[in-house]
């Protein structure tokens, strides 16, 4: 992978949620060349865009690889994942699998309690986004009347995912144990949904 286009893409492995000229210093040349490659590979379905509120004036637009364009780099992993799965399943109750997941996850989770220590539940918010985007993952989050919910735009476990639902234990066990609340899985991209979502209910925050 060597020509511009692929140093784009490369780029946008190493950071989900990039500007034009992030890419353009990144890369090395002018955000107008490095907007014509981004319309391309939008336009093969290769990288996707979304816009991102930031203070006063016109939203920015961010951009990330598409699930198509994360599958263009190499996924050996992927199959030496799943066969350890498929020996850990036969070897151990499905329910026992399941508890092994939310474990690592709490595990996790345990780790950034010193940084979750104090924070109001917004500040929580903004951090699980920083640490999700740090797992692999496409995080927003909004206020919908006195609830909050979370969207995980695109997930780093779906490969695995679609043979080991078991593994979609991991985010949501991890989303709640670092706002320190239930968060309930409402949509699911697993059942056919745009993205998976997570909703924190106004009575379990005030609680």
């Amino acid at each position: 992978m060597n020509s511009t286009r692929d140093r784009i893409l490369q780029t946008l492995l190493r950071n989900p949620r990039t500007t034009i000229n992030f890419l353009a210093d990144s890369v090395g040349i002018n955000p107008i060349s490095v907007r014509h490659h981004l319309n391309n590979l939008m336009v093969e379905g290769l990288v996707a865009y979304e816009e991102e509120r930031h203070g006063v004036g016109r939203p920015r637009l961010i951009y990330f690889l598409s699930e198509a364009g994360n599958e263009r780099f190499p996924t050996r992993y992927l199959r030496l994942t799943s066969r350890l799965l498929d020996q850990l399943k036969s070897s151990m109750p499905e329910p026992m699998v399941g508890k092994l997941f939310s474990q690592m996850a709490s595990e996790m989770a345990d780790d950034y309690a010193e940084q979750m220590r104090g924070l109001s539940m917004e500040e929580r918010l903004d951090l699980t986004k920083t640490l999700l985007t740090e797992e692999g993952f496409n995080v927003e989050w909004e206020k919908t009347g006195n609830d909050y919910q979370i969207h995980e735009i695109t997930c780093p476990y779906l490969r695995i995912g679609q043979n080991h639902p078991e593994v979609c234990t991991v985010d949501q066990t991890l989303i709640s144990k670092l706002l320190a609340v239930p968060a309930e899985k409402v949509h699911c991209i697993l059942s056919g949904d745009t993205r998976c979502t997570y909703i924190v209910h106004a009575e379990t925050v005030a609680g």
